[in-house]
């Protein structure tokens, strides 16, 4: 019976290996590499979008801001144009 314990205990030490093998390879050797790094990489990139996205709103808050004002001085500057014509042109 010897044999047989030997035997079983060599299929048990290699099941043993290939599952920890697979644990490893799941945990930390998959495609994307380290899980806890491809995690933590992606709170980073996260960060980093979030961030342009607010510089980029900013942006064009400002812009249309700067749209708004030059709309409102060529209105005044076409009404001032309007009211010269007008003086002008009656006689």
């Amino acid at each position: 019976m010897k044999d047989a314990d030997r035997s079983f205990e060599h299929i048990k030490k290699g099941q043993m290996q290939r599952e920890s093998e697979l644990y490893s390879q799941l945990l930390g050797k998959s495609e994307f590499g380290d899980l806890e790094s491809f995690e933590a990489n992606l709170g980073v990139r996260r960060n980093e979008l979030l961030f342009k996205i607010q510089a980029d709103m900013e942006d064009t808050r400002n812009a249309l801001k700067q749209a708004e004002q030059l709309t409102e001085r060529l209105r005044k500057r076409l009404s001032e144009l309007e009211g010269m014509y007008r003086i002008l042109t009656k006689k």
